[in-house]
């Protein structure tokens, strides 16, 4: 893990950071839902509230966030709703204490309500003319969601830090490796697919809405991959309501930008490549006290009796036709 510690970083640190760049707190201080990184919320002497995000130290290399960011900035000045970090003192990524931060306007909204076909559709417009901007020009600083990066040095991970328990590595290794090869038997499926720059984290917790309609924060995860990866993740329920859903997102979609069919079969491989960077997610941050809190159910026995079920499931779901 890092050598800078988050359990270092008081709510004084936190102010006396935006105060280097000129804010002035009213004392306000509201810890926001994140596990991957710490966002408050500070409230100013003058003027409206901003939001503050602190890096996890060592996930990302300067030059990745700043790319994040770039693409971020990219996409509103082509007037797509998104919520780009401040540029202060010439930079949007600033340091204080040996932690990296930025600083983002403060927007509020509601989770969409992903079961309403008008809803579906308008989040598919806004998908669509994310991706239009992100197909111009790819990341060269942030890697690419594939079976290697998602799936395999994940599996790596897990089975050599001895978090599989040693009467159950058999069965996980055995479902992993099956479920990986039905991946990649996914991809050959789809072909040759386009990799654009992604949201790459396209779940109802990062999208708020409004009466304006939708607006996406945190493109932490942003990374090159199938446009796909950003639909599948608004679809839920058995096969038939997926569908439904999917028609609805397409149907908004394809009026901005070109959706290639062939990534449908990719669907199914991608949720079973997230099933297993997130076991592997939350294993290499497991010494931060705050995963433990959140998360107490992982690394039982049981949690990994489910995954190898999970992964069964998966496997078997890889071998039906697509969407």
């Amino acid at each position: 893990m890092a050598s800078i510690d988050f359990s270092t970083l008081s709510p004084e640190r936190v102010l006396d950071a935006l105060e280097s760049l000129g804010f002035r707190s009213d004392g306000r201080l509201l810890a926001l839902n994140s596990y991957e990184n710490r966002v408050y919320q500070i409230g100013l002497e003058n003027g409206a509230p901003v939001v503050a995000k602190f890096y996890r130290p060592e996930r990302w290399t300067n030059n990745a966030i700043l790319e994040e960011h770039a693409f971020v900035q990219e996409l509103a000045k082509h007037e797509i709703p998104v919520v780009p970090p401040l540029v202060l003192q010439g930079t949007s990524l600033h340091y204080s204490e040996g932690f990296r931060f930025a600083v983002f306007p403060r927007h509020g909204g509601r989770a969409p309500e992903l079961e309403d076909h008008h809803t579906l559709e308008w989040m598919g417009r806004f998908l669509a003319r994310i991706h239009a901007v992100g197909a111009l020009n790819p990341f060269h600083e942030r890697p690419e969601l594939n079976i290697a990066s998602f799936g395999e040095q994940p599996r790596d991970y897990l089975l050599g830090h001895g978090f599989v328990p040693p009467d159950l590595e058999a069965a996980y290794r055995s479902a992993v490796n099956q479920a990986l090869e039905g991946a990649r038997h996914c991809f050959a499926r789809a072909g040759e697919v386009r990799a654009l720059r992604l949201h790459g984290d396209c779940h109802a917790g990062n999208v708020l809405w409004t009466d304006d309609g939708p607006h996406f924060v945190d493109f932490d995860d942003s990374r090159m991959g199938p446009a796909v990866q950003d639909l599948w993740m608004l679809l839920s329920g058995d096969r038939a309501d997926m569908r439904k859903q999917l028609d609805s997102v397409l149907a908004g979609y394809e009026s901005f930008f070109d959706f290639d069919e062939r990534e449908l079969h990719l669907v199914e491989a991608l949720r079973t490549l997230r099933l297993i960077h997130y076991a592997a997610w939350l294993a290499q941050r497991w010494d931060d006290p705050a995963f433990k809190r959140a998360f107490p159910w992982f690394n039982t026995q049981r949690y990994w009796q489910d995954r190898v079920l999970e992964l069964r499931e998966q496997i078997a779901l890889m071998d039906e036709p697509p969407l």
